[in-house]
């Protein structure tokens, strides 16, 4: 079969890939772009809630720790580029583009007892968050938000309304980005593929579509990142991307929702949410459990513990809302916990991923500074602009925290995580503290098993403390060594 020649290969077709995709095609009608992979699957893309928020994401350790408060700094500038960002996607899409996509605004953030002091902490930094990047933050009262419903138990006693924090339909924002794609005639959509890095002739893509060969290529695969970047060279020292799992749902609605209305960040995952559809229905999002590779499917207890936080703390009346769909996806985390973006030390090579629960609202951010990059007039893979070079995908780890303060904070998520599944300890004696101090003593016990060097984030704590402690270890290690060696 003939080899195609190409300007450049996107593998991944996530809504990053798509979005890096669109943003390289329509800047330049002269360059052949090539995205590869599937259109469903279990990537996050399609499962993804699609809140477009800054302030909502906010947590009290982002704020103290310097690339917390950078991730801020990048979700608040993604948040300024979506509208201009839909419109020119909808506007190439055309008629192929859904009438509606969900597109809106305004957040209700609450705060109830249903988890753990965390809660309080990360509620009062969005509100600085908001003074710090002048954006509006109002306290509002919990018992007037429409759509809201709790069971008295879990009842919110306090709440934040942000009227500028957007929202989507992630299932019709991707359709109508693939209606844009396909109304460019310089890119071609293929199914996923090989990718190989010949020597001294740039990149083969090989699918079942055709071959195709270019100079330079960005992987974008979500998840699956890792074993496309090894496939292509094993000692390459890019930061590792693993998967966050999780699971959401699709309801019918039994009154319109004008808006999001979520918990802050808990527990080693975003807060329980439901985001308004284009269609009237409703989507309750979401679960979230570190994996070392992708996970094809949704657990049952990801399920219970979805439907019974979200018929306690949101609207108990959707105990008889019919179900709509259940949604699954592989978020894409980095070892560290941060994006992976930028090129890389093999020329050509650029990657895209390690974007966690934020890849959809970064999505036009990412897009634009990677089309920028890679139609420059040089050859030269400087680092991306502002925020974004600090996530060059092969810099030293991150690690904000000690691995004693990681510890510590990993302890305080598990101890969330109880409360919001309710468990009570006995009232005798010393048990509330005695459970605090073995959450305590076991994350200290699984940071201590890690090698020199890593500190993993608490979002990936639990790979730490369970079956996979070894593994994880093993994991960090292998790329420490490669890093060490390729850069001494």
């Amino acid at each position: 079969m003939a080899v195609r020649g190409v300007d450049v290969l996107v593998v991944g077709a996530g809504v990053v890939g798509r979005s890096i995709a669109f943003a390289l095609a329509a800047a330049e009608p002269s360059v052949r772009v090539v995205l590869a992979g599937a259109a469903g699957g279990s990537g996050a893309s399609r499962a993804a809630g699609a809140m477009l928020g800054a302030l909502g994401e906010v947590t009290d350790l982002a704020t103290r720790t310097r690339h917390g408060r950078l991730r801020t700094e990048l979700a608040v500038t993604a948040a300024a580029r979506w509208p201009i960002w839909r419109q020119q996607v909808r506007a190439r899409a055309g008629t192929g583009a859904p009438p509606g996509d969900g597109y809106g605004s305004g957040t209700f953030v609450i705060l109830n007892a249903a988890s753990s002091a965390l809660d309080d902490a990360s509620f009062t930094a969005i509100s600085r968050a908001a003074a710090e990047h002048r954006l509006r933050c109002r306290a509002t009262v919990p018992s007037d938000i429409p759509g809201h419903h709790p069971l008295d138990n879990d009842r919110a006693l306090r709440a934040w309304y942000l009227p500028e924090e957007g929202f989507l339909d992630a299932r019709a924002w991707l359709t109508t980005l693939d209606a844009a794609l396909a109304a460019l005639p310089n890119v071609t959509r293929t199914p996923a593929g090989t990718l190989t890095a010949p020597p001294a002739d740039g990149y083969l893509l090989d699918t079942p579509a055709g071959a195709f060969r270019a100079p330079r290529v960005v992987v974008a695969a979500g998840a699956w990142t890792t074993p496309v970047l090894q496939a292509v060279d094993p000692h390459l020292p890019v930061v590792p991307v693993l998967a966050a799992a999780g699971t959401a749902l699709t309801v019918t609605g039994q009154e319109p929702l004008p808006a999001v209305i979520r918990t802050p960040n808990r527990a080693y995952a975003c807060g329980l949410h439901t985001v308004p559809q284009a269609d009237g229905s409703r989507y309750i999002g979401a679960s979230a459990h570190p994996s070392l590779t992708p996970v094809p499917r949704p657990t049952a207890g990801a399920l219970r513990f979805l439907l019974d936080a979200a018929l306690g703390q949101l609207d108990h009346r959707l105990a008889t809302a019919a179900v709509v769909r259940a949604h699954h996806g592989n978020r894409p985390i980095a070892l560290d916990g941060h994006p992976v973006i930028g090129p890389t030390p093999k020329d050509g090579l650029w990657v895209a991923s390690g974007t966690h629960r934020d890849g959809l609202h970064l999505s036009p951010l990412i897009a634009t500074a990677l089309a920028d990059a890679l139609l420059a007039p040089t050859d030269t893979a400087a680092a991306l602009p502002g925020p974004l070079a600090a996530f060059t995908p092969s810099r030293p780890l991150i690690t904000d925290l000690t691995a004693k303060e990681a510890a510590t904070e990993a302890a305080i998520h598990h101890g969330a995580l109880a409360a919001e599944a309710r468990m009570r300890p006995p009232l005798t004696g010393a048990w509330p503290r005695m459970l605090a101090d073995s959450y305590q003593v076991l994350m200290e016990s699984a940071y201590a098993a890690m090698p020199d060097g890593y500190v993993p984030p608490p979002d990936l704590a639990p790979l730490a403390y369970e079956e996979s402690g070894p593994a994880l270890a093993e994991l960090a290690a292998a790329h420490l060594d490669r890093h060490s060696a390729h850069f001494g």
